[in-house]
């Protein structure tokens, strides 16, 4: 087996152990050979991003609505924001989604700049307003008061409160969508505007000299039923033409936000975005909102297939359950323990049936719950799961961690984040972020405790 940064290879199969098919599994695009090479540069815990993968679901997604001549995904930076995968996609004509000071200036450094970038936040310092005005992103507002906020802070840099010339207003449906998801009922959400307070606020950006007009609305996330956002987007088109009506002005585009879901678990259907790009279409049609352009703003459909984290098994312990220990923990990823959300796990080449001149044969399973070592007892990777037999040394990949994941990361207990690296198409590996070092999580850090 070639080395990380040679040529991806494969071991050949031979007629006594052919894999089966088992629906039980996700594919990787990788193998416990490779991953022990890698391992031998880069320790685990480390986060392996294909690619080929990400590449692949945004062509998807631009494909899907190419039907719409304004169309824009604006990936979600909170997602996933390091600068090598969204140079990637600023590549394939994805802008970004960005909802704080740094995000903007990633964007920023590599190139993603004007109204490539989408500047959606709330409770926003004046800084990142300010920010985001000077790149010429555009603004979209949470609150009815943010509009005399946002002139107030651009006062730093024009001199006078004068509002961008484009700005768009986020909309909170209420009572109208009950959903459940990680976002939260509309009611209980901190979110954006209610439906009268977004005729008024239009009323007023209109006549503050705002020229051009747009509309937002978030949900819901993870949701894999491809009728959802066909009736978001007829509720959206509904309130586009009221507004429209009601004030006189013409909104240039609508932002059907994000919330487009993952097949996390193998049995679930993934959710097919042609459908979605199509039935919104339908919607468009219906409506004839022509030439209202469609934004979106996914992260996690874009990205979360394309990653896979990386841990070693370290230890076992049985006492009330059996509990697999292994080198990353909830500071890596905290969808679990946040959330209880389930990602699959894979034992590197432990999962595949077999076939010989006698049969089929599974290999021996077990009931596990795979841990870390933070000093919380929610730092659990999965629970009561059953998986092949372990054995410390065993390689897990913990799939579909490419959204949401690094991102999340925290340093409770002084843990240190792990390394990013990169599977490019041609089966090379380049790390993209390096492992952080105990100077790292220190450099803050005042020593001087005579004083």
């Amino acid at each position: 087996m070639k080395r990380e940064n040679e040529q991806l290879t494969r071991n050949p199969i031979v007629f006594c152990s052919l894999p089966l098919v088992n629906k039980k599994m996700k594919p990787l695009p990788f193998d416990r050979d490779f991953i022990e090479n890698l391992s031998s540069k880069y320790p685990t815990p480390f986060y392996l991003y294909d690619e080929r993968t990400l590449r692949q679901n945004a062509r998807s997604f631009n494909a899907a609505f190419a039907w719409n001549a304004g169309f824009k995904e604006y990936f979600a930076v909170k997602a996933n924001p390091n600068p090598a995968l969204l140079k990637i996609l600023q590549s394939e004509n994805l802008g970004g989604d960005c909802s704080s000071l740094a995000e903007l200036v990633i964007c920023e450094r590599i190139g993603i700049t004007g109204e490539n970038i989408m500047f959606t936040s709330n409770d926003t310092p004046a800084a990142e307003f300010v920010k985001a005005a000077e790149l010429g992103a555009i603004i979209n507002l949470d609150d009815i008061t943010h509009i005399d906020f946002l002139a107030q802070s651009l006062q730093q840099i024009v001199y006078h409160s004068t509002l961008p010339e484009l700005l768009s207003f986020r909309w909170n449906p209420g009572a109208l969508r009950n959903v459940e998801s990680v976002i939260g009922n509309p009611v209980e959400a901190k979110y954006g505007l209610t439906t009268e307070q977004m005729f008024e606020a239009y009323r007023i950006a209109k006549r503050r000299g705002v020229k051009r007009f747009g509309l937002h609305t978030m949900i819901a996330s993870n949701m894999l039923d491809g009728l959802f956002f066909r009736f978001t987007a007829q509720t959206v088109f509904e309130l586009v033409r009221k507004i429209e009506r009601q004030t006189d002005i013409r909104i240039e585009f609508v932002n059907i936000g994000g919330g487009f879901g993952t097949a996390y678990r193998p049995e679930e259907t993934p959710l097919d975005m042609r459908q979605v790009g199509a039935l919104i279409y339908e919607e468009y049609e219906k409506a004839k909102m022509s030439p209202l352009k469609i934004f979106t703003e996914s992260g996690r459909w874009i990205a979360a297939s394309a990653g896979t984290l990386i841990t070693r098994v370290i230890h076992r312990k049985d006492i009330y359950k059996r509990y697999v220990g292994v080198d990353a923990c909830m500071a890596n990823l905290m969808r679990p323990g946040m959330y209880a959300a389930y990602h699959h796990i894979s034992v590197l080449d432990k999962e595949t049936e077999t076939f010989t001149r006698t049969g089929s044969i599974s290999p021996p399973m077990e009931t596990v719950d795979i841990v870390g070592s933070l000093c919380e007892n929610c730092d659990k990777f999965a629970v009561d799961r059953k998986l092949p037999m372990i054995e410390i040394g065993d390689f897990l990949a913990i799939h579909d961690a490419g959204a949401h994941g690094y991102s999340m990361g925290f340093q409770y207990n002084g843990k240190l984040r792990c390394a990013e690296l990169l599977l490019q198409e041609d089966g090379t590996v380049r790390q993209i972020r390096r492992a952080e070092t105990l100077d790292d999580y220190f450099a803050t850090m005042e020593w001087d405790t005579a004083g």
